[in-house]
Order: structure tokens, then sequence, then C-alpha cells
């Protein structure tokens, strides 16, 4: 039978506290992960992604998380066996809720497809990283993300990019995510995003360290 295991999660007070104890550590550590000459590179969204998988194998075992995920599923991230539907992860930086991709794509005919045969069918898990702010970590359930679909219609719901150039992606309105976070069914952990450690990356000593094995 098929629980709703991240409400589990959301509800768990050892869990609340490490999320926001610890998250900021963790985003800041990737971020200078790939941090280069002061800027932070695309790529730190995926290691946000590790980073929050990677609390669902805390929380439920490592073998109990699925990160296996068919290409052509590409709005899935994990799926956490036992818990009802898939998972969808995403994050942001920076004010306001712009910005957030449903899909990435460069081709326009993908993106075309995809808006005429878009309903939401993940859950959803959000990051919104406001670095000297405050931020949430949120649970957004599939219910709550149909029911803003239905109620704005797809041309509300949906920003899809501008015509004449290339797309980066289809994304979820503002108007939609806001209205998505606020509503009574999502579970949202308030997060102060503020890190006050000494953490150096260092991107060499791990291959220094394999070059000197015997």
């Amino acid at each position: 039978m098929y629980e709703d295991k991240l409400r589990e999660l959301f509800s768990d007070e050892d869990i609340r506290e490490r999320v926001q104890e610890k998250l900021p550590l963790l985003f800041k550590m990737a971020e200078l992960q790939v941090s280069r000459g002061g800027k932070v590179g695309m790529e730190v969204g995926v290691l946000r992604e590790q980073i929050i998988i990677a609390l669902l194998m805390y929380k439920f075992g490592r073998e109990n998380v699925d990160t296996d995920i068919p290409a052509n599923e590409r709005e899935i991230d994990v799926i956490l066996k036992g818990h009802r539907n898939p998972i969808s992860i995403k994050t942001k930086s920076g004010s306001g809720y712009s910005g957030i991709k449903l899909i990435w794509t460069v081709d326009w005919t993908q993106v075309e497809d995809f808006y005429d045969s878009y309903l939401p069918k993940t859950d959803m898990l959000f990051a919104h990283v406001l670095w000297g702010k405050g931020g949430v970590f949120a649970y957004v359930p599939l219910e709550v993300q149909r029911k803003v679909f239905t109620e704005l219609g797809k041309d509300k719901y949906i920003k899809l990019p501008k015509k004449g150039g290339n797309p980066r992606g289809v994304e979820i309105s503002s108007y939609a995510m806001r209205a998505c976070l606020e509503h009574s069914e999502s579970i949202v952990i308030p997060i102060k995003w503020v890190y006050e450690g000494s953490y150096v990356h260092d991107p060499y000593s791990r291959w220094i360290e394999l070059w000197a094995r015997e």
C-alpha cells in the first residue's frame, strides 16, 4: 500500500530541525564546489538535487530511493519506494519565483508538445534559496499542483519561452508557484539562509591522493 511518505518526512521534528540547521551549510558547500571567479556555475542545481535526494536516503534508507530514472521521464527526479507519486525536485536562488523549469529543452517542437499535453504528475520538493534572508524548503503535493492548474488554467500556470530565440525550457509561472506554496495542503519549512562557517573547497586534494596511491 502506498503512503504519503513526504508528509511523514516533513512531520518528523528531527528532520525539520536538521533541514533548518544543515541545508544552508550543504547548499553553500555545493556553491563553493562549482564557483569560478566568484560566480556560481549552473551545475549547482544538480548538486542541490543530490543533497535533497540524500536527505530522502537518510530518512528512508538508500535502498528505498531510486534515482535510475528513464531518460524519457524528464519531469521525474527520484522515486521513493512506498510513496504514492514520483517526485520532482526544484530549487531557486534569489527573490521571486521566476525561472523555475517544468522541463529543460532547446527544441521548439518539444516545447509545443509539452504544452499541449501537460498535466502535473509528480509531487514536488522545492527549495527557495535567499542568502542572508528567509527562504523555504517545501513539499507541494501533486493534488495541490493539479488544483492550482485547474483553477488558473494552462495559459496562466505555464510560462512559455519567447519566440524568436533558442528555448531554455518551459517554466511554471511565478503566480502558479506562489499559489502552490501558499495552498493549505502544502507543507513549508522556513529556512534562514545564513552561512557563518569557514568551509573551503579544494577540488584537487582527492585527485592528488589518488595519484599518490600505489
